[in-house]
């Protein structure tokens, strides 16, 4: 049927493929807000990128999946802005003369019931062949992008991602590298993108922040209770460390920066009352005024109170204290697969990334 659960892409050959010192690769990253991209050539000596070193990058917010949460399709528009975005990065691809790639979709292609006929037309229009990943692969490949961020030490890990249509948390105990063992991962339908529009847009009043927060409180709590996660950071077993557009954001505002700089904000660690600090500095302006902000911009300026509240509740839900911003995660991830996958092993445990609905 034309318009029932899309179809998968996959490129057999590039999970495959063995590095060798003269290949080049490429880890494409299809969101509901943005599309990212990075290339890059194997090289052991590389700590910052776990045996890689970046040669080209992309990224550009298309928001995909605008609409989709009212709908449960994907707009004319925005398939035609993501698919010359994507266009963008097969050049870059091309140019690069890239012996392997990977290429995932995430939540807006999950949810959209016209995703086939996007991906026929990706296909068609860029050569690129989509493939659309579960929430439970997603969290796992975010997780070996950031697993340099962790602490070997402590022995357990909140790790979480705060994307345009969901927001993933995993529970990870640190068994010392290059071993993870993923306790368990929960999925919910709730991102920037979703929460901004269901929400009316990017001026949440303090009601509607607070229920926003309150339910995405509510979603935790039996991942919570599953894997008796408060029960750790009490006894002060447990860290975090978070990858997202909010967390980094906030870095940047944090530091001052007049200008965004990953190498700044990648890894740094911050207390949560300086991320309380900068959510509040958010909550009293504008949107003109956020999007004055250096580090946010117009493309985002709506969608930072969104974080912010998503952020908030997982932080009032497992008080570790302190957070560890991860400028990296599922494209690092994949290209980790690509060009060593024996480097990291994460191992399921009793791992089933549980989706949690939210009432709408």
């Amino acid at each position: 049927m034309a318009e029932g659960r899309p179809r998968q892409h996959l490129d057999d050959g590039a999970r495959s493929f063995t590095a060798d010192a003269g290949g080049v690769f490429a880890a494409l990253d299809l969101g509901t807000n943005n599309c990212r991209m990075l290339v890059a050539r194997p090289d052991a000596g590389s700590d910052a990128h776990g045996g890689f070193r970046v040669v080209d990058s992309f990224s550009r917010i298309t928001r995909l999946g605008e609409g989709v949460s009212a709908s449960g399709r994907l707009s004319a528009d925005a398939m035609d802005r993501t698919i010359d975005a994507l266009k963008r990065c097969a050049e870059k691809m091309e140019r690069r003369r890239v012996s392997a790639s990977r290429q995932v979709a995430t939540e807006a292609c999950r949810r959209a019931v016209n995703c086939g006929e996007f991906l026929d037309r990706v296909n068609r229009e860029t050569g690129l062949s989509l493939e659309i990943i579960s929430a439970q692969e997603e969290a796992t490949l975010a997780l070996k992008g950031c697993a340099a961020l962790l602490d070997a030490s402590i022995p357990y890990a909140l790790i979480f991602d705060i994307g345009g249509g969901s927001t993933e948390v995993i529970f990870v105990r640190v068994a010392g590298h290059p071993s993870l063992v993923v306790e368990g991962c929960i999925s919910m339908p709730m991102g920037v993108v979703t929460v901004a529009e269901d929400c009316g847009g990017g001026d949440l009043c303090q009601r509607t922040y607070s229920a926003v927060t309150d339910k995405v409180q509510k979603l935790l709590e039996p991942f919570d209770a599953a894997h008796k996660i408060t029960e750790k950071i009490k006894a002060g077993v447990t860290q975090m460390v978070g990858t997202s557009g909010t967390v980094t954001t906030l870095g940047g505002l944090h530091l001052g920066l007049e200008r965004y700089d990953r190498a700044s904000v990648d890894g740094l660690s911050l207390p949560f009352e300086a991320l309380s600090q900068a959510t509040t500095k958010l909550r009293c302006m504008n949107l003109q005024q956020r999007a004055a902000e250096p580090c946010i911009g117009w493309q985002r300026a709506d969608l930072m109170l969104a974080g912010c509240a998503i952020l908030e509740a997982i932080c009032r839900m497992w008080p570790v204290g302190s957070l560890r911003i991860a400028d990296r995660g599922l494209r690092e991830g994949l290209l980790m697969d690509l060009i060593n996958p024996a480097q990291l092993s994460v191992a399921p445990g009793q791992m089933h990334c549980a989706s949690a609905l939210a009432d709408r």
